[in-house]
C-alpha cells in the first residue's frame, strides 16, 4: 500500500511529532507509515484523512502486489 502522508505533511508544514500528537499515535508510527512499513487500521486511516482534509482514497492507494 502506498500513501501520500509525507507529501501531505510537508504541504501542511507539520512535523511527524505534531501529526502523531494530533491523531493520538507515536511519532514512530508516522515514520513507519511514511516508509510503507506499516498498514494503518481503518480508524487511523480515517483520522489521517480527516486531519489532512482529504479522502482515504486520496491519501492511500493499493499497489499491484496488494
Amino acid at each position: 500500500m502506498k500513501n501520500k502522508i509525507k507529501i501531505a505533511r510537508a504541504i501542511k508544514d507539520v512535523t511527524q511529532g505534531t501529526l502523531a500528537d494530533e491523531i493520538g499515535v507515536s511519532r514512530q508510527t508516522i515514520n513507519a507509515l511514511e516508509k510503507g512499513k506499516y498498514v494503518p487500521s481503518t480508524v487511523l486511516a480515517l483520522k489521517l484523512a480527516a486531519f489532512f482534509g482529504q479522502s482515504v482514497e486520496e491519501l492511500f492507494s493499493l499497489e499491484d502486489e496488494d
